[in-house]
């Protein structure tokens, strides 16, 4: 039995894409991960508890199959911000992401880490 919730959480897994856009925010690549540490052994892991393992996969599998997207449709898809799912996508990837942390930072702070020296040890030198 523990041969066949393996093979589940590895079709789940490759049918699962991965957002190369959020660079260690992925839930794809995170479920990868999780089922990797889960499953050690492969087919020969021995699930500890096998109620909680079904559950979890069939939870995933809703997921995946936007069983709640199509069990509540939206009558239109818009935002409160009336931004497109392409903008959203755009604004949520890390990189943006980064460059707004980059845009908040004070003067201060950017100075401080444009001169401050890269090597600890040369910062023990100046002083």
């Amino acid at each position: 039995m523990a041969a066949s919730r393996y093979r589940r959480f590895l079709r789940l897994c490759e049918e699962w894409p991965v957002d190369e856009t959020k660079k260690g925010r992925d839930l794809g690549a995170y479920l990868r991960q999780r089922v990797a540490q889960a499953f050690r052994e492969g087919e020969n892991t021995q699930v500890s508890e096998p109620e909680a393992c079904d559950q979890m996969y069939e939870s995933l599998a809703r997921l995946h199959a936007n069983y709640y997207k199509h069990k509540y449709p939206r009558p239109r898809d818009t935002s409160f911000s009336g931004l497109s799912l392409e903008e959203y996508k755009l604004i949520l990837s890390t990189d943006t992401l980064e460059e707004f942390k980059e845009m908040n930072k004070g003067m201060w702070k950017k100075l401080q880490e444009k001169f401050a020296p890269r090597d600890p040890e040369e910062k023990h030198k100046a002083w």
